[in-house]
């Protein structure tokens, strides 16, 4: 898969099966309303209009199913007929599951998605998540040639009207988006520590054209960043907050999202265990989705000012790592007892947001993180967990979950009954809660929400993606499509508008004089 290049195209064109072998998915309902002229230039001469009805008869899903129709070059697979209310429409890890397994071999292959226009966005991302882009083994090394999926959406609906040129390079972007979060998740400690990551920064900054700012080494300590070097300053390569903005024209209010990149996490002296260790180097999936999903959507346009900011570490063991019972004071003001060095990305990100608030101005703060075990247990291997200080925002992360396949569900927020956790006898409070089965989830988000404030005016949302950022021992790159679904109605593209859960405000006509004054809001 790592040298798979990936194309979506109106029409992949007709061709003979042991040219370029195909594979058609969709629900049942949508392939029955396929017809045959629109897929016979790709099935032909091998498989006839009554071979493709015969294969459509045997189709029974529970939840998916698939049939071959041709030895081993073509095959059909049905979707889930209906999905609960908490999964997304499109089922999109079925998608990434019936690619994986059921797409025919070849150096030139097809994949022809039969969805609703809705389900566009959220089947192209999954299907771009099964073509993973790290490898080290030493077969791939030696490969030079690249190998060719195009992806071919054929609509179904009310509105079949086929993909335009905008809405193609849209899914060719947020596809690269994703595959660009998964390989840096995938990629270990000794190819991707602090200096590669920024190296990756710089690089989308160069694509973009925006230069991105660096505070480093010293110079965090110096500014006051307590929180990021307490945890990196043990690490061979030192920490370093990076920061992409993009400051468009009529720009009329200021997004941040801050993302955790712990590059490898070894616990620091509360060290894992030799079982809990292995896989650390995907914490920095938040600072991952977040570099993916500010390419894709400045690439596509973006109207208001965007921040992405990056909280880069590697929380090490050396003769300078932070103690337990240490005491750092971080960007904030605010002093934090240290009483275990693995709850450390709290602490990164503490600064992070508080830099956005402070420095930046920014109206709308999003955390991205892979910051506690106990998400998988509140929410699950699927679901990011949420929490936000908005109702508002939090019903829209859920609805951008199910647009966009990133699933997301709320954490109980609630800072009066769980934020006393944190006391601390001699400091503002402690990085660790005091009862591991109080709401640990929640309790690690009102953390980082607690250096911003419990009454701070702006939106601030929190989401933790530690499970559903791989599965098994592959990354997914998720958060990528779920940030481009929920921050959509500021995008210059009528695609990301679609799937955007938010709208601008509505204006009253008594207020049109002044429309152009108005901040335009996301809610």
């Amino acid at each position: 898969m790592a040298n798979v290049v990936l194309e979506f195209k109106a029409s992949a064109g007709d061709s003979e099966l042991h040219i370029r072998p195909v594979l058609i998915i969709g629900q049942l309902s949508n392939l029955q309303q396929v017809n045959w002229s629109q897929i016979k230039g790709k099935l032909q001469p091998a498989v006839s209009n009554e071979t493709w009805q015969a294969a459509l008869s045997t189709l029974n899903p529970n939840p998916t199913d698939s049939c071959s129709l041709y030895l081993n070059q073509a095959a059909v697979a049905a979707l889930p007929s209906r999905v609960s209310r908490h999964n997304s429409p499109s089922s999109a890890h079925f998608v990434s599951r019936i690619v994986r397994s059921c797409l025919p071999g070849g150096n030139n292959r097809c994949i022809v998605m039969v969805c609703e226009r809705s389900d566009v966005f959220a089947s192209s991302c999954a299907i771009a998540r099964a073509f993973p882009i790290f490898s080290r083994r030493s077969t791939a090394s030696r490969r030079t040639d690249k190998k060719h999926v195009t992806v071919e959406f054929l609509i179904v609906g009310n509105d079949s009207s086929s993909l335009h040129l905008a809405e193609l390079e849209c899914l060719s972007n947020t596809a690269d988006g994703v595959r660009l979060a998964a390989r840096i998740v995938d990629t270990p400690c000794n190819e991707m520590n602090t200096d590669h990551f920024l190296d990756e920064i710089k690089a989308v900054g160069d694509e973009v054209g925006i230069r991105p700012v660096i505070i480093r080494g010293e110079e965090l300590k110096q500014k006051g960043f307590g929180g990021i070097y307490g945890v990196g300053k043990a690490a061979e390569h030192p920490p370093a907050l990076a920061v992409l903005s993009h400051t468009p024209e009529g720009a009329t209010q200021t997004i941040a999202w801050v993302g955790k990149g712990i590059v490898y996490d070894t616990g620091g002296l509360s060290i894992k265990g030799k079982t809990t260790m292995p896989g650390m180097k995907r914490d920095c999936g938040g600072a991952a989705a977040i570099l993916g999903a500010f390419k894709a959507t400045i690439k596509q346009g973006f109207k208001d000012n965007l921040h992405a900011v990056f909280c880069l570490a590697e929380n090490s063991v050396g003769p300078t790592a932070t103690r337990p019972d240490d005491i750092h004071t971080l960007y904030s003001g605010k002093t934090v007892e240290i009483n275990n060095t693995d709850a450390e990305g709290r602490l990164v990100l503490a600064d992070g947001v508080v830099y956005a608030c402070k420095d930046l101005s920014a109206d709308i703060i999003l955390d991205m993180a892979t910051l506690t075990g106990a998400q998988g247990i509140s929410t699950g291997k699927y679901h990011a967990a949420v929490m936000t200080n908005s109702e508002q925002w939090e019903v829209a992360c859920v609805r951008a979950g199910r647009s966009s396949g990133d699933l997301a569900h709320p954490l109980v927020f609630c800072p009066e009954l769980h934020f006393s956790e944190f006391t601390s006898a001699v400091a503002d409070m402690k990085n660790s809660v005091a009862d591991r089965e109080n709401a640990q989830s929640s309790c690690a988000g009102l953390f980082i929400g607690s250096h911003l404030g419990f009454d701070w005016p702006g939106v601030w949302v929190h989401v933790d993606i530690a499970s559903p950022v791989h599965a098994g021992e592959r990354a997914t790159g998720f958060g990528v499509a779920l940030l481009m679904a929920l921050f959509g109605q500021a995008s210059a593209d009528s695609l990301l508008n679609k799937v955007s859960p938010l709208g601008a405000l509505t204006i009253r006509a008594e207020d049109e004089m002044e429309r152009d004054c108005k901040r335009r809001r996301l809610v």
